[in-house]
């Protein structure tokens, strides 16, 4: 019964999924993820957890020894925003099967049209020709966005009726490109200077503060709630219990720009000198929340793995418990999902949906209540295996929590597993008999 309900909103699923504009946001923010590893690496080498690590550094290097790797952050971390513009109009057109650099090129033009070019010194005085950090870091993510997706969709709508300058077949492609690109490309120019002009007369401020504060900020504040983790971890188990890769449509798809932002909004008061507290100046749902509720794979299946390995009286979960223990380690759970199977098992849809919902709400409280610390720009691997991670990007209470939630994951699966391990024992069974 339940499978059949659900097999009704197959069709929507996979519509939804197939979005131009999910599918940009997919391929666009994946291409960003070697930039943040990176400058998290760098920012764990400035804020490596132990003083006699720091005490070290200096009394080798002197007290500017971190000076270079912050570049690095800096490098990396603020001006993610050019990155995702670039990428976003990158990915539009090339899905389209045209050149997507041209667009790519002219999100980035738009995105500093969009954005201020003075800034104010801590004197008070206006400084011109300087494009402020922030705006090209976590604050300007929803703006790149648009940017991204606006110079795309102009740029392959002209290129598709074929509205541009043509030069003879005689003149190098490089070239004839170039002057290709010209046309649309003023097009998304002028429209970036419209809203410009738009925005400045009805706000006295820029296209991006006003996605920021119109658009991003709610967006932010919504999802960094209870409520908002809850229905997240819920949406990722849901599309892939339907057959549907949940994390590239939530997490890698609609909610990457959030969770990036809220991180580099966190980094930026750690930056400051600020300490982080939740309900002040802290975000909780960053992208290192995602690892509570995805240990193992989607779902939180190390805790299924372990039953499997542990309790199985049936040769297929024993067997499959076996090959999937591995990957479920650095989270790569195809085999279980597959194998088991997870997609449209009546049996199995509960505790898929609740363990990473009851894991996202006990994170939550914990980051909340002040249990563990909240996140900063340090992240890590998304197969990095849990309790490593953890203690990575959090300390010891982190790990800990880690570990609690794989235990309670193994309580919490273990009767559902029961009951489908005890359908294909007396499967099995049944055909042993009639093989005799």
């Amino acid at each position: 019964m339940l499978e059949q309900k659900f097999q009704k909103l197959i069709p929507f699923f996979v519509k939804f999924s197939n979005l131009k504009i999910i599918k940009t946001l997919k391929s666009g923010f994946i291409r960003t993820v070697p930039f943040t590893l990176i400058g998290s690496i760098f920012l764990l080498l400035i804020y490596f957890p132990l003083e006699s690590y720091s005490n070290l550094m200096i009394s080798i290097f002197g007290p500017n020894w971190a000076e270079p790797l912050s570049k690095v952050v800096s490098g990396t971390y603020d001006i993610l925003a050019i990155l995702a513009a670039f990428s976003l109009g990158y990915e539009y057109c090339h899905d389209e099967g045209l050149d997507g650099v041209p667009a790519g090129l002219f999100a980035i033009a738009g995105l500093f049209i969009m954005t201020a070019n003075s800034t104010i010194s801590s004197a008070g005085e206006i400084i011109g020709g300087a494009v402020p950090l922030e705006w090209l870091g976590g604050k300007g993510l929803i703006a790149a966005i648009v940017s991204g997706l606006l110079a795309g969709s102009i740029y392959t709508w002209f290129i598709k009726r074929d509205i541009r300058i043509k030069l003879p077949e005689s003149v190098p492609p490089a070239v004839a490109n170039s002057f290709s690109a010209l046309i649309p490309g003023a097009a998304i120019l002028i429209t970036y200077a419209l809203l410009h002009v738009i925005i400045g007369i009805t706000t006295d401020g820029t296209v991006t503060e006003a996605i920021y504060l119109w658009l991003q900020t709610p967006l932010q504040g919504l999802t960094d709630s209870l409520p908002g983790v809850i229905i997240m971890s819920i949406m990722i188990s849901l599309f892939w219990w339907c057959g549907i890769h949940g994390d590239a449509i939530i997490t890698s798809g609609i909610l990457s720009p959030i969770l990036i932002s809220n991180l580099l909004a966190n980094q930026s008061v750690v930056d400051a000198g600020e300490t982080l507290v939740v309900g002040e100046n802290a975000a909780i749902l960053t992208e290192q929340f995602t690892l509570f509720i995805k240990m193992g794979g989607a779902g939180t299946t190390i805790g299924l793995v372990i039953c499997m390995v542990f309790f199985s009286r049936s040769k297929q979960m024993k067997q499959l418990g076996k090959l999937g223990f591995g990957p479920s380690l650095f989270n790569i759970n195809e085999p279980i999902i597959f194998g088991t199977p997870i997609i449209f098992n009546p049996i199995m849809f509960i505790p898929f949906l609740l363990v990473p919902t009851f894991n996202a709400i006990v994170a939550y409280f914990a980051l909340y209540s002040g249990l563990i610390p909240p996140f900063t720009g340090v992240t890590v691997p998304w197969t990095l295996p849990a309790v490593i991670s953890g203690l990575i990007i959090g300390g010891w209470r982190t790990a800990l929590l880690q570990l609690i939630l794989i235990v309670t994951s193994v309580l919490i699966y273990l009767p559902f597993f029961k009951m489908h391990d005890k359908l294909l024992l007396e499967k099995e069974l049944e055909m042993e008999s009639e093989a005799n």
